[in-house]
């Protein structure tokens, strides 16, 4: 059943997102397709992070993260931050800090910026939910994933 629940998500088209913070002064961040709108009053979105996963620490001790909407040509990005084993992402992709202090991928569709509204232990994973404090939006299209593959979203 794992098998074919797999197949049935990997065929289903989603969005790809880094999502980041900062913990003691240094960037964190992972590549989700997990990301999804909960609330317009508030604004709220939700992400899921393994409990395995490397970055679970910091997200679960920060208070605010950023969700960096990936666009079509960032699958460099979207590679170096689903690597677990790759130690030091941000060197190797072109960010700033926000004025929220958070990290900001340069060249993506879209950023969320969130202070962390709820976290909630579901399986092996947990759920964070942020209210939106800042977003931005440029004239990049999209990136999706579907069947293991990442493309930029056909307009």
């Amino acid at each position: 059943m794992d098998k074919t629940f797999k197949e049935i998500m990997g065929s289903y088209p989603t969005g790809v997102s880094i999502v980041t913070t900062m913990i003691d002064s240094k960037p964190v961040g992972l590549t989700v397709n997990s990301f999804a709108s909960v609330s317009i009053n508030p604004l709220l979105v939700s992400w899921c992070i393994d409990k395995k996963s490397n970055s679970l620490k910091a997200f679960l001790h920060s208070d605010k993260f950023a969700v960096n909407i990936l666009s079509g040509h960032q699958k460099e990005e979207c590679f170096i931050f689903a690597n677990s084993t790759e130690s030091d992402r941000f060197s190797k992709v072109s960010w700033t800090k926000s004025s929220n202090h958070l990290p900001i991928l340069e060249g993506v569709f879209a950023v969320l910026e969130c202070k962390k509204f709820q976290e909630v232990d579901a399986g092996d994973h947990f759920i964070l939910i942020g209210e939106i404090i800042d977003l931005q939006r440029t004239e990049n299209k999209p990136m999706f994933y579907y069947q293991k593959q990442v493309s930029v979203v056909p307009v």
